[in-house]
């Protein structure tokens, strides 16, 4: 595929949006990368890295090697998802502390949204269809409820957190952050990213590299031979993923460590029920927000193929 500088900046703003995604526990930065329209080849450029490529790199030259890699597009996205990590993270944590109930609005509005784009990818509507998509909500929904395990900060505990954690990453709707929340490992890695803990950064780097290279082949198999089923299953992901970033939620149980609150379990509540403010309007504009803005985005990503198709 033939791409320009302008083309390659887009890429990396996609990725700017990723890495913010995945860094707020119950946003997916597969849902972003699907909305945005790279999802496919996101998965399909990873799923082709191997020692084959490197062969390559020896017989053909390096230009070759980075032509079938897909190098340009890689490299801009990870730059995008790394400038978002190191920097955003700080922001996306204050937000989350000093006004939760209007960010988790406006992404819950992004994600509600994204089910319809999702769902409209899907050819074929049948039986197993939408027993597939029911699956996939159930799943992600379970996911949602599951207590979090108690912190672990040991390197190889790391090594698997990372593992696990990019495979969620890269499934529209299933949130990365919340998977090492749940895994215990979320504080720990976030405290590393503030602290620059190059050790425990690094562990978790090769975990999500051995996960990301592995779990990517058998998604690009599924895309390749139930194209429609590993939609519905994605989409089903999507909208289970909803009860998470509902933003009014009551506390059920916390336990503090170390001066710092970590909820263990919270129940999903109408804004008449929501202990404290529940900035009902203000959540509903936020919705509509980010609800009305990824289909704008789309009507305009829609018309530039049907430009460039002309």
């Amino acid at each position: 595929m033939s791409r320009n500088t302008k083309d390659y900046i887009k890429i990396s703003l996609k990725g700017i949006a990723m890495g913010i995604a995945d860094t707020i526990p119950g946003v997916s930065g597969g849902t972003i990368a699907f909305i945005t329209g790279i999802y496919e080849e996101l998965v399909s450029s990873i799923s082709n890295v191997n020692f084959r490529l490197f062969q390559v790199w020896q017989t053909e030259g390096f230009w070759s090697f980075w032509k079938k890699l897909n190098g340009g597009f890689l490299l801009a996205l990870l730059t995008g998802i790394l400038i978002s990590i190191f920097s955003f993270m700080r922001l996306a944590n204050f937000l989350l502390k000093t006004e939760p109930l209007l960010v988790w609005s406006f992404f819950f509005g992004l994600v509600l949204a994204s089910i319809i784009l999702v769902g409209r990818e899907i050819n074929n509507w049948r039986g197993a269809t939408l027993i597939t998509l029911i699956i996939g909500a159930a799943i992600a929904y379970g996911i949602t409820i599951l207590p979090p395990a108690t912190q672990n900060s040991s390197y190889w505990y790391l090594f698997l957190s990372g593992a696990f954690a990019v495979c969620a990453m890269i499934l529209p709707g299933i949130s990365g952050a919340f998977i090492l929340v749940l895994l215990g490992s979320y504080q720990t890695i976030t405290q590393a990213v503030h602290d620059f803990d190059f050790k425990r950064i690094l562990a978790v780097a090769l975990g999500a590299i051995m996960g990301l290279l592995s779990f990517s082949r058998v998604l690009k198999w599924l895309f390749k031979n139930y194209k429609n089923l590993t939609l519905a299953l994605l989409t089903g992901f999507i909208a289970g993923s909803l009860n998470k970033i509902w933003p009014w939620k009551n506390t059920i149980d916390s336990i503090t460590i170390r001066e710092k609150t970590i909820v263990l379990a919270e129940q999903s509540v109408l804004p008449n029920n929501f202990i404290g403010e529940p900035k009902t309007w203000s959540c509903i504009l936020l919705m509509l927000l980010g609800f009305f803005s990824i289909l704008f985005l789309e009507r305009i990503a829609a018309k530039k193929q049907t430009k460039n198709a002309k």
